[in-house]
């Protein structure tokens, strides 16, 4: 399934788009006891409740494909009877009214799922009438073929946090009540896979909510595939690849730093020679190499460094993309950022040394001013790059102290607007572009 399968899916999850059959699931606690069995017409829930078990399906089609999300392929023994391929659609075709059925998926969760404390099983059922797409992605009214799927969700169950509050019956501040409460989903998946916009019965969507720390087990025992690695694991064994083919640690930082550069750049240019494509760049073991030379390293590096790249990697080598760190292209830039700004600085400096001896090439002081209103730009540059853009905010403004004391902000038409005043020969950048 590509990005786009993913969310026409997901974007039916909703009040006016959901066809949603029926609901089942069982409250599991940490010595695995059911305590409870839901079977519910979804439909006919209230309106509180609709929401929220709705909001539980949508979150298990969520996150990055390839890390939270991962397409799992059923070995052919499993889609034989008995198989657990052959057991899902069963479940599937008997649209959640076989109570055995049930329970014997609870049971095979139950027994495999490797969670300390309770948890909540729940299981929806779909239809979906599928509708045909014109090259330009325009619907027509015509049905391609319904799509009859399973959502499954395993929900933690943990007791809020204690604290105080309002007790209405003694009317005074005093230790709350501690309730169990239902937790986004850890895990889950969705049965058949819909991919090229069609039925699947050969796959099955894995969600995994900490990619760092996957439960394989259900991909194994409950879903009988074998297990992926994540994006996050991938990225790791890449970084310990690295790190234990060369000796000196700080030495394998700087190339694990330049070999992050050389893996940005190709992830730009396959980007940029096809932008219309899904498809995932996939570092072979040949472009591997390529990048190893490009980057000058001795002989015997490159060769561990292959060895163990071939040894993990061989069956399913990952997409460039997930090898990538963006901390440290970050930090890359940063370096680069200064190092630029430290010699258009030192360059400055000469040039002020040369007039102030009398044999500098200033033709006049305006010269002098032009070069450090320059480098004012460019430090300021540099602080506007600096700054985390993941901080929670919309607008982030760096200004010269200048012109701190002019901005002011109106209300106009209901609406908060920043008014910072301009100067004819003053110029804006946004975001690294120029606009005035």
């Amino acid at each position: 399934m590509n990005r786009k399968e993913v969310f026409e899916i997901k974007s039916r999850l909703k009040k006016t788009g959901c066809t949603f059959t029926k609901m089942c699931g069982c409250y599991v606690n940490s010595e695995k006891e059911i305590l409870l069995k839901l079977n519910e017409t979804f439909l006919n829930l209230e309106e509180e409740e609709f929401y929220k078990y709705l909001e539980i399906a949508k979150k298990t089609l969520s996150g990055t494909l390839g890390n939270n999300l991962l397409e799992l392929a059923f070995p052919l023994e499993e889609e034989k009877t008995g198989g657990k391929q052959q057991f899902l659609m069963g479940l599937r075709e008997s649209k959640l009214k076989n109570e055995e059925l049930l329970e014997t998926f609870y049971q095979l969760i139950i027994d495999n799922y490797d969670y300390p404390g309770n948890y909540l099983i729940l299981i929806f059922h779909d239809a979906y009438d599928v509708l045909t797409k014109t090259s330009d992605n325009r619907r027509l009214d015509e049905s391609e073929e319904v799509y009859e799927y399973m959502i499954a969700a395993l929900c933690p169950v943990e007791l809020s946090k204690p604290g105080l509050g309002y007790l209405e019956n003694e009317n005074k501040i005093g230790p709350r009540k501690r309730d169990w409460v239902v937790g986004a989903p850890e895990n889950g998946f969705i049965f058949p896979a819909f991919n090229d916009r069609s039925t699947d019965i050969h796959a099955v969507m894995f969600y995994e909510k900490n990619p760092i720390e996957p439960h394989k087990e259900l991909m194994e025992q409950v879903l009988g595939c074998p297990a992926k690695s994540t994006a996050a694991e991938k990225k790791n064994i890449f970084q310990n690849i690295i790190k234990n083919s060369v000796a000196d640690s700080e030495k394998s930082t700087r190339i694990f730093s330049d070999i992050q550069e050389s893996l940005g750049q190709l992830a730009e240019e396959q980007a940029a020679a096809s932008e219309t494509s899904e498809e995932p760049v996939i570092l072979t073991n040949e472009t591997v190499q390529e990048i190893l030379v490009e980057n000058e390293l001795p002989e015997e590096i490159i060769s561990k460094i292959e060895s163990a790249y071939a040894e993990n990697f061989s069956e399913e080598p990952p997409a460039v993309e997930h090898l990538i760190d963006k901390k440290v292209l970050a930090e890359n830039e940063k370096r680069k950022v200064e190092k630029a700004l430290a010699e258009k600085v030192q360059e400055l400096q000469g040039k002020l040394e040369e007039v102030t001896k009398g044999t500098g090439s200033f033709s006049s002081p305006g010269d002098i001013d032009r070069q450090s209103e320059e480098i004012s730009d460019t430090l300021l540059e540099n602080d506007v790059n600096n700054i985390n853009i993941n901080e929670n905010y919309d607008i982030i403004l760096q200004v010269k102290p200048v012109k701190m004391d002019q901005i002011k902000s109106e209300i106009i038409d209901g609406k908060k607007y920043i008014m910072i005043p301009m100067e004819e020969n003053e110029q804006i950048n946004v975001n690294g572009e120029r606009i005035f």
